[in-house]
């Protein structure tokens, strides 16, 4: 329970830490953060809580990346769904209160796309399904391969947190004009279910099945690669 309890409280961080710059922060007047200063912030809310809970759960964040470790044999199939749950359900409560936030500011009429992911007339740069798909597989495969190497026994010590940070900053700086970048299915629920207009639910799987997929190949082949754990 404490496993799960540390994966929840992260997962919302993440959510309201990474989607929650996109929506107050990105674009506003003059002073915005741009895609860099989102894709820095999700990189900074996974850095702050590898050191913050990776010594009780393993900060995964992510059911793709729980997928991934279980695939390359770092992680026991019986927590599997259980942490998943956990990811899902601090997600949602991360966009909550980032929906209680924006719908307070005066003149409020909708939050719209809510840093939701999308394809189509949903991308951020009008990229269509097969680049969406394309994107967040090869994303999330290389995301996973990171995790999996920095987290090797073998790897130096303390630095995990930092590299996996990095690397999802860049993957951040890369693919937000593809998707609005997920490589996380828990994240892009969270969001999908406040956004307006309900086209975000729509598109929901490409976001579930792209980064499983994505983590099943990278924890096949770095098992191949690296058999110690």
């Amino acid at each position: 329970m404490k496993k799960l309890v540390a994966e929840c409280i992260g997962t919302l961080w993440l959510v309201l830490g990474g989607c929650g710059s996109a929506v107050l922060a990105a674009g506003f007047p003059e002073m915005g953060i741009g895609f860099v200063g989102v894709s820095l912030a999700f990189g900074l809310t996974v850095v702050t809580m590898a050191y913050a809970i990776g010594h009780i759960s393993g900060c995964h964040l992510n059911p793709a990346v729980s997928i991934g470790l279980w695939v390359g044999g770092r992680f026991d199939a019986k927590d599997l769904l259980p942490y998943i749950i956990a990811q899902v359900l601090g997600a949602i409560a991360g966009a909550g209160i980032l929906y209680l936030i924006v719908s307070n500011q005066a003149g409020f009429e909708g939050v719209g796309g809510f840093a939701a992911n999308g394809f189509g007339e949903h991308s951020p740069g009008g990229f269509n399904m097969t680049a969406a798909l394309i994107t967040e597989i090869v994303m999330t495969f290389v995301f996973l391969f990171v995790i999996l190497g920095s987290t090797h026994s073998k790897a130096p010590k303390y630095l995990a947190g930092l590299a996996i940070g990095l690397c999802l900053t860049l993957i951040h700086l890369i693919s937000i004009p593809v998707t609005n970048t997920s490589v996380n299915p828990a994240r892009s629920t969270s969001q999908a279910i406040f956004a307006d207009g309900g086209w975000a639910t729509g598109q929901l799987w490409l976001f579930w099945v792209a980064p499983i997929i994505g983590a099943v190949i990278a924890g096949l082949l770095y098992k191949n690669l690296s058999p110690e754990k």
